[in-house]
């Protein structure tokens, strides 16, 4: 049998077709990332949740990585309130000096939610009633 060899610069161009698709995916193509955004969109302004919470909410239990690549594929057409999605232990995710950081820890002192150093107080994480 005979392997052919594929330039990845002729593969480029396909790859980035393919990322634009998926970062525009409406959330009733997965059923899995259509739960997750639901229970995004259910939590209440002035509260958070973390990855792994949203996870298992959604019944996913230790997929908090789906999560993750929910926020990041679906259409910002939807207006999810990703702000409100942190990590473990309520702290921002995003590099400290990055821009994404920056405006996370804006929009949640908008709602009233306190941020100190990165992390929101475990008392405003509301895992276990969403």
């Amino acid at each position: 049998m005979r392997s052919v060899k594929v330039s990845a610069a002729l593969l480029l161009p396909l790859n980035r077709e393919a990322n634009r698709a998926r970062r525009t995916a409406m959330p009733g193509e997965n059923p899995a990332v259509q739960a997750i955004c639901h229970i995004i969109a259910s939590i209440p302004k002035g509260r958070v949740g973390t990855y792994g919470g949203v996870a298992r909410a959604a019944g996913y239990p230790g997929r908090a990585r789906l999560t993750a690549y929910a926020l990041r594929t679906v259409s910002s057409d939807l207006h999810l309130p990703w702000h409100r999605v942190l990590g473990a232990g309520g702290r921002i995710v995003f590099p400290k000096n990055s821009g994404s950081h920056k405006e996370q820890a804006r929009l949640l002192r908008s709602e009233g939610v306190p941020v100190a150093l990165g992390r929101v107080p475990r008392s405003l994480i509301c895992d276990e009633e969403i």
